[in-house]
C-alpha cells in the first residue's frame, strides 16, 4: 500500500490527498460491499429475497467486488507494463492469477440468479482489507503519529513514534483471526459448490453452465490455496470415516471410491500450473 499523506499537512488537505488515490476507491469498494451484505441480510432474514432493496443490495455488492478486484488487476498490469516485463504463459498465466479469478466470479455472480452464499467469501476478504487499510492509511491520516523523544538518544538516532491504540487493536485482530477466516472462506466456497450442484440437479435455469464455471474457479482455488486444500482433506477424512463403518453398505463404499478416483483424475488433468510451467519452459527453450 502507498504511504498515508504527510502528517505536516492540514487535516483537510490530508483527507483530500488520500481520497484522490486509486487505493481509496478500492477501500470504498470494499466498504460498500460490506454495507450491501449487511443490508441484504435484513431482507434475507425476513424472507424478502427479491424485494427491490434486496436485489439492489445484492447486485451492488458484486459491482463493488468487481470494482475492487478490477483495480487490483489494473494496478498489477500497469506495474508490469512500467517494468517492461511480459507475462509468462499467456492466457493460462492470466487465468492462474487469483485477483483475475475473483474479478471474473464477481461478474459471473452479478449476472446470475441470486446465490446469497456467494457474497460471504467476498465479505470476509473485505473485512480484512478494510481493517488493514484503516490501520495503515486512514488512522495515520486522521491522527498522524506523534514523535516521542527517547531519553539519552543521540541526535542522529532513528525517530520513534507513540503507538496508536486503535491501530494496534486492528493489527492484533488481523493477525489473530486471519488464518481462521481464510479457512472459513474455503468452507464457504466448498459449500457454495454444493449449493450450485443442488440447483443443477433440479435443472434450475443456467445452473449447469454456472456449475461448470464455478468448478473451474474452485479448482484454481484448490491449486493456489492451502486453506482450500486443507478443507478438502478434512472433508475427505470425514466421509472416509463415515463410509468406513461396518454398518455402511458396500455399494456406498464403492460409490465413494469412484467419486474419489474421479476427483483425483479431474485434479490431475486440470493442473493449470503444470501447463503454465510447461509453456514457460518451452518458450525459454525456443
Amino acid at each position: 500500500m502507498a504511504p498515508p499523506p504527510s502528517g505536516s499537512l492540514p487535516l483537510q488537505q490530508r483527507l483530500l490527498q488520500l481520497a484522490q488515490t486509486l487505493q481509496f476507491a478500492w477501500f470504498v469498494g470494499h466498504l460498500t460491499l460490506l454495507f450491501c451484505i449487511f443490508r441484504y441480510s435484513f431482507s434475507y432474514i425476513t424472507f424478502n429475497f427479491y424485494s427491490r432493496w434486496a436485489s439492489f443490495s445484492y447486485r451492488t455488492a458484486f459491482v463493488s467486488a468487481a470494482v475492487t478486484y478490477g483495480i487490483v488487476v489494473y494496478k498489477a498490469f500497469r506495474a508490469r507494463s512500467r517494468a517492461g516485463s511480459r507475462a509468462q504463459g499467456g492466457a493460462l498465466a492470466l487465468a492462474a492469477d487469483e485477483n483475475v479469478q475473483y474479478l471474473a466470479m464477481a461478474l459471473v455472480w452479478l449476472f446470475s440468479p441470486q446465490y446469497p452464499l456467494a457474497m460471504l467469501p467476498f465479505g470476509v476478504y473485505s473485512i480484512f482489507h478494510v481493517a488493514t487499510y484503516t490501520r495503515t492509511n486512514l488512522i495515520p491520516t486522521l491522527q498522524p503519529p506523534q514523535q516521542t523523544a527517547a531519553a539519552g538518544a543521540s541526535p542522529g538516532a532513528k525517530p520513534t513514534y507513540a503507538p496508536n491504540a486503535t491501530a494496534d487493536m486492528i493489527g492484533k485482530f488481523v493477525k489473530e483471526y486471519y488464518d481462521a477466516s481464510m479457512g472459513l472462506v474455503a468452507i464457504l466456497e466448498i459449500l457454495l459448490w454444493g449449493r450450485i450442484l443442488l440447483s443443477a440437479i433440479v435443472f434450475q435455469k443456467g445452473s449447469w453452465i454456472l456449475i461448470a464455471i464455478y468448478t473451474a474457479f474452485l479448482r484454481a482455488r484448490f491449486a493456489q490455496s492451502s486453506f482450500v486444500q486443507g478443507q478438502f482433506r478434512q472433508l475427505e477424512a470425514r466421509i472416509d470415516s463415515l463410509v468406513g463403518g461396518q454398518s455402511t453398505p458396500p455399494v456406498a463404499r464403492q460409490v465413494w471410491g469412484a467419486v474419489k478416483n474421479a476427483s483425483r483424475t479431474f485434479r490431475d488433468t486440470t493442473d493449470i500450473g503444470h501447463y503454465v510451467n510447461g509453456a514457460s519452459a518451452q518458450k525459454k527453450a525456443t
